[in-house]
């Protein structure tokens, strides 16, 4: 333990200076730092989604969402929902001068009537889990229309809540369907450097998603193609409530979710956000089977046009992924199997051999051997086809012998 010199004794109360060491405790600084999660719940809240963020107690949500306000500058406002009764959030009656003629006006709590008053700031729903149905029923209006009582959130306020699993949640409820399907869920967990670097006095910073001004249109479209391309090939996914009470208070698919779906991959693809940090808004949206489904899809949309490669083979760039690789080479072998023309069908052997150089060689040997076969009699072969041969051929010979050894 280090020894520090002994000062001169003053007078001075001590509760000053443990004012005063506390002060220090208090005192940290952020950084530029990689986080998906925390990526992840900027991205929504710009998006302005309410966001329900699942961890277990003492994980760190709300200090996340007191730094998220800091570093916004938004004043944070807590509500702690299992405390409240279901007249705090719609408003509690107030008897005026002619009750008959006037009707009788729900009047609005103070801490909405503060966020009214400046115009913007961070309403933190927290302790979700642990409010009652009739609670829960009472917050339908305040995540959905944002209205409490008579009166109407400004678009400045953003809206953040925050829950515990029910196996650890103090007399905990599940969420009741409406309410979860309101809300983009996120799960949050802890980093152990960031924790371990954090307690040392430096946390991540928290930074809204920087918007291409010119990429908003194209990703209004892009998102709407994606989200309706999905569901018109998978009608069953429109709507889908879960069998379970558990899995009813998460994330599943509704046209109220894929609504917050679209506008969630409009503003990732204007940022240009990575997709680890979109597959977690996108689960966190529909639910994980419908999320992966349409990130399967996004992926598929990304894929050069098999018609553009065989009308340029020489300029051709192939994805970098091999299932990617792989779909791309089908589609174009593909193409050719449904318009055979001897140029196209020259055109796609120069693709296959461009991707022999740029990528693993076994990627080619399924689409090599499906065009080969395409061949008509008056068609010479060409001369990339002796680049593929080889690798055709090796192939052939490993799956004999691959073959041989399961005899």
């Amino acid at each position: 333990m280090p020894v520090y010199p002994v000062p001169a004794t003053t007078d001075e109360p001590q509760l000053d200076v443990a004012a005063d060491l506390l002060a220090l405790l208090r005192a940290t600084t952020t950084e530029p730092r990689p986080d998906p999660q925390l990526a992840a719940l900027t991205l929504a809240v710009a998006a302005d989604l309410p966001v329900l963020l699942w961890g277990e107690p003492g994980i760190g949500k709300t200090a996340a969402l007191t730094q998220l306000a800091d570093s916004l500058d938004l004043p944070l406002t807590t509500v702690i929902a299992s405390v409240h009764e279901p007249s705090d959030f719609a408003g509690l009656p107030v008897v005026g001068d002619d009750p008959a003629n006037q009707g009788v006006p729900m009047a609005p709590p103070d801490w909405a009537v503060r966020l009214v008053r400046a115009g913007r700031g961070l309403l933190f729903l927290d302790e979700l889990s642990t409010a009652p149905p009739a609670v829960q029923a009472a917050l339908l209006r305040v995540v959905l229309e944002r209205r409490i009582g008579a009166l109407s959130l400004p678009p400045g306020v953003r809206i953040v809540a925050a829950a515990n699993p029910r196996s650890s949640a103090a007399d905990g409820w599940e969420l009741s369907p409406p309410l979860a399907n309101r809300f983009v869920h996120l799960q949050w967990t802890h980093d152990h450097e960031v924790v371990v670097r954090g307690l040392a006095g430096t946390w991540p910073r928290c930074v809204l998603p920087r918007l291409d001004r010119h990429r908003l249109v194209p990703a209004v479209g892009f998102a709407r193609r994606a989200v309706c391309g999905l569901l018109a090939a998978r009608p069953g996914l429109v709507h889908r409530l879960p069998t379970t009470e558990a899995r009813r208070g998460g994330a599943w698919p509704s046209p109220r979710s894929w609504e917050m779906t679209v506008r969630l991959v409009a503003f990732a693809t204007a940022a240009d956000t990575s997709r680890e940090v979109l597959s977690l808004l996108v689960r966190g949206a529909v639910g994980d089977g419908p999320g992966l489904e349409l990130l399967a899809s996004l992926d598929r949309m990304d894929l050069p046009d098999p018609e553009t490669l065989l009308a340029d083979p020489g300029a051709a760039t192939l994805p970098e992924r091999g299932d990617l690789r792989q779909a791309v080479l089908d589609g174009v072998v593909e193409a050719v199997r449904r318009r055979p023309e001897r140029t196209r069908w020259e055109a796609a052997w120069t693709v296959l051999a461009g991707a022999l150089e740029s990528g693993p060689p076994d990627l080619v040997v399924v689409p090599a051997r499906t065009l080969a076969a395409l061949r008509r009699d008056d068609w010479d072969v060409p001369a990339s086809v002796d680049r593929l041969a080889g690798v055709v051929a090796l192939s052939r010979r490993a799956a004999e012998v691959a073959a041989g050894a399961d005899r």
